[in-house]
């Protein structure tokens, strides 16, 4: 079985839409954050950085055209790229702390 795969952007980003702007993913920094809070479980995860433009070939490779909104976690037979089910996914495949209610 292979490692997860964890896609996030990149953390910083420019939108051709808003130029002379520079952006992060609310999200992706919040992962970013639990990884480095917890480096010995983030270890165990294949972490891929991708540009912000689409398409993104990487994650298309990964799981479709339709599913390249970030961040995403990719394992055997399935993914999580909506936040809370990442952060479940997290918690429950790598032993991430849960987040408080």
């Amino acid at each position: 079985m292979s490692r997860d795969t964890l896609f996030l952007l990149e953390p910083e980003f420019a939108d051709p839409a808003l130029p002379g702007r520079s952006f992060y993913c609310k999200d992706c920094i919040t992962i970013e954050g639990l990884l480095a809070a917890f480096p010995d479980r983030a270890a165990n995860i294949n972490v891929v950085h991708v540009a912000y433009p689409r398409p993104r070939a990487a994650v298309i490779a990964a799981i479709g055209e339709a599913n390249q909104n970030l961040p995403a976690l990719v394992w055997d037979g399935g993914f999580a790229n909506e936040i809370e089910a990442l952060l479940a996914a997290l918690a429950e495949r790598h032993g991430f702390p849960e987040r408080h209610p």
